[in-house]
């Protein structure tokens, strides 16, 4: 899933400390990501690390640069929702990691104020718009100079969406919401499929075993024939479809920031949420995982055209495109001193 990410942006990486394994712990993966850049620092010697995000090895690598006594930069700092457990880990791994950081380039105004309250220096905070929005820009210009394939999709019913027919793009793969949460969703979906026979309901399956049993295990098997469960979507084929979609139904972080950009109502399915920006824009709602309450709102954004003309605003609190010109801006003037 890294690998077609890295191909879109001409990166190749300098090393790659393989970590992932099958049915990983979380502490399995901190432990093996400890040791491996505790021997990366030893060699490279880095005057600076910059840490993006708050997956778990986002504070492995600020928690080994500490102990190498190497300054961090933390890019996408200061997301807080106040409870530990949502979203779980990683409002525990941003905040340990604001603890650890020397640098924290905060996406917007409100992470900065998060930053504040946690008595972290204002001369050490930097609001610079998210990286996000960069990388989102940059891959819609791609998208519209040369249209991806769609994998998993057919071709005629690609030419339905640019033809105007409705699309209903879901991503769901929280840990919280493991079990009872993510089969809400999917009954969620299940009945807004029959509800809505004439719109697409794609759901690109994350790899993740917990997500796939039960996704396929009640949406599954043909049992609606507008409910494509798919393969994770390369980056391309992903905006692409973000651009194509009517409405976006998700629990990701991500795609709440980018969502906007695109003017996409988007339905948060989660109890609560590190971004509440767009919330206040109103470009998102946070739904929940109340089977009900997904579809209840997704049915009137759906039905209501002056609900859904409230939301379908390209409004974007996140970041204009250049987080990354400033952030480097920054750097620079820290290593010269």
């Amino acid at each position: 899933m890294l690998d077609q990410v890295l191909s879109v942006f001409d990166i190749s990486p300098d090393t790659d400390l393989n970590l992932m394994r099958p049915e990983q712990t979380l502490n399995g993966l901190a432990s093996r990501a400890i040791e491996a850049l505790d021997a990366l620092y030893s060699r490279e010697k880095p005057d600076l690390v910059l840490v993006q995000g708050d997956t778990t090895t986002v504070f492995c690598a600020a928690l080994a640069a500490f102990h190498h006594r190497v300054p961090v930069g933390h890019v996408e700092a200061g997301l807080r929702t106040g409870d530990l457990s949502s979203p779980w880990p990683e409002e525990a791994n941003r905040i340990l990691t604001s603890r650890l950081a020397t640098l924290h380039f905060a996406p917007t105004e409100m992470n900065r104020r998060n930053l504040l309250r946690e008595a972290i220096a204002s001369d050490r905070i930097f609001v610079t718009g998210n990286t996000v929005i960069d990388a989102l820009l940059m891959a819609l210009q791609k998208v519209k100079e040369h249209p991806p394939d769609m994998p998993g999709i057919s071709a005629r019913t690609v030419e339905r969406w640019y033809s105007g027919a409705s699309l209903v793009l879901i991503t769901g793969h929280r840990r919280e919401n493991f079990g009872r949460g993510l089969e809400a969703i999917c009954q969620a979906i299940a009945e807004l499929a029959n509800r809505f026979p004439e719109t697409d309901f794609v759901y690109p399956v994350h790899l993740n075993p917990n997500v796939r049993r039960p996704v396929h295990g009640i949406l599954g098997r043909g049992k609606h024939r507008n409910i494509h469960l798919i393969e994770p979507l390369p980056y391309l084929a992903f905006v692409a479809m973000m651009h194509h979609a009517t409405i976006i139904l998700t629990d990701s972080g991500g795609v709440q920031e980018e969502a906007p950009s695109l003017a996409k109502p988007v339905l948060v399915m989660r109890d609560r949420t590190e971004r509440p920006e767009a919330v206040s824009a109103g470009n998102a709602m946070v739904v929940g995982t109340d089977s009900d309450r997904i579809v209840e709102e997704a049915s009137k954004l759906m039905t209501d055209s002056i609900a859904y003309k409230a939301m379908a605003r390209a409004h974007n609190p996140y970041g204009d495109g250049r987080a990354s010109g400033r952030i480097l801006e920054v750097c620079g003037r820290f290593l010269s001193g």
